[in-house]
């Protein structure tokens, strides 16, 4: 299975947009295939020049090879998905009016696989564009027609040259018009989509995030605590919780105002994060009061880590407050015991903080 997969994934790569392209490629690689049997059954009949169609066979399926490449090392190089499809069609427009050139009296069958062009577009070209190719198309296919009226008039005669013009106009229009609504729809719910993927991250950090603090909230640390509990620590470490209340954070809402608090908090918050360890996570626990989970830590690591930031959180300015007041907070911390609920750990450091605050605020009791 393994020599497969490596196969497929050079082939394809491991860019979805990549294998789309490529998929895309493919069907085209058919259509090819097809208007070069169909040409080759016409050559058999006597129905179209033999060296032409050899020709035009080699001059398809060099292209159809080049464009493999193309593809391939599109992003890479660097070559954008629209510009890419515009080549492509450019080529298999000139294929297919030189296949009408070469054919006889069934000429009219490439006229179809233009429209299968124009169709194609629609997935990467924008409305525009196609109707730019469009114009194009048809202005080569005109010229191509009176040229071979007024070379090869026993052949091509005006009027039979005239309905196929005239068949291939209206089709082309008509297939353009409803591409490009088929295009602007398919824009439309692009961006719908986008809207709503970028609607359903905002609601999820709304879900999981304190909104003033930046921090987790209480509702995300339960889903924490709930998926630590579940976890089975082979190595046995240990675990500790420190329960965070900010000392005297009343006395600054009722002396500077609620938005003084407020930005105390985001002091705090910031100054906390900045001495956190990539494992720890640190939540908004309810008003001034917050829980800082440290997995794989011993008593004596958490009272370092706690005591850290501490410090940091001290030396955090807050303008909003005056007089060189400065934050401190007090703290309870406890180690979990082997399998103890999570609640239980979160109500021994309770009773911890308790004790710090009642002993005198500003410091780290154990729980």
């Amino acid at each position: 299975m393994a020599l497969p997969n490596r196969l497929r994934r050079l082939l394809l790569g491991s860019d979805p947009r990549l294998a789309r392209m490529l998929g895309y490629w493919a069907a085209t690689c058919l259509l090819y295939f097809i208007g070069a049997a169909l040409l080759i059954l016409q050559v058999r009949a006597g129905a179209a020049d033999h060296d032409s169609a050899v020709l035009l066979i080699g001059i398809g399926a060099t292209g159809v090879a080049v464009f493999a490449v193309l593809v391939r090392a599109s992003i890479v190089m660097g070559i954008a998905p629209s510009t890419l499809a515009a080549w492509q069609a450019l080529f298999a427009i000139a294929c297919n009016i030189g296949a009408y050139v070469v054919t006889g009296p069934l000429r009219g069958v490439y006229l179809i696989f233009l429209l299968v062009v124009l169709v194609f577009c629609t997935f990467s070209l924008r409305p525009r564009h196609t109707m730019l190719l469009c114009a194009y198309t048809l202005g080569i296919l005109g010229a191509t027609m009176v040229w071979l009226v007024a070379t090869y008039p026993a052949t091509y005669p005006a009027y039979v040259e005239g309905v196929h013009f005239a068949s291939a106009a209206c089709a082309l229009i008509s297939v353009t018009l409803l591409t490009g609504e088929m295009s602007k729809l398919r824009l439309r719910l692009k961006q719908q989509k986008e809207d709503l993927l970028a609607a359903m991250a905002t609601i999820r950090k709304l879900a999981t995030v304190d909104e003033l603090t930046s921090l987790a909230n209480r509702r995300h640390m339960n889903e924490v605590l709930v998926a630590q509990e579940r976890r089975i620590d082979p190595a046995g470490q240990p675990t500790c919780l420190a329960l965070i209340d900010l000392d005297f954070f009343k006395s600054v809402n009722d002396r500077y105002g609620h938005a003084a608090g407020d930005a105390v908090l985001r002091a705090f918050s910031a100054a906390a994060r900045s001495e956190l360890r990539a494992q720890d996570v640190l939540a908004r626990w309810g008003g001034e009061e917050f829980l800082l989970l440290l997995p794989a830590t011993t008593m004596t690591q958490a009272i370092l880590v706690v005591e850290r930031m501490a410090e940091r959180v001290a030396a955090a300015p807050v303008a909003e407050i005056s007089g060189g007041m400065r934050i401190t907070f007090s703290a309870g911390l406890a180690q979990r015991h082997d399998r103890e609920p999570f609640a239980d750990t979160i109500n021994r450091a309770d009773k911890a903080l308790y004790n710090a605050k009642s002993t005198g605020r500003n410091r780290i009791s154990l729980g």
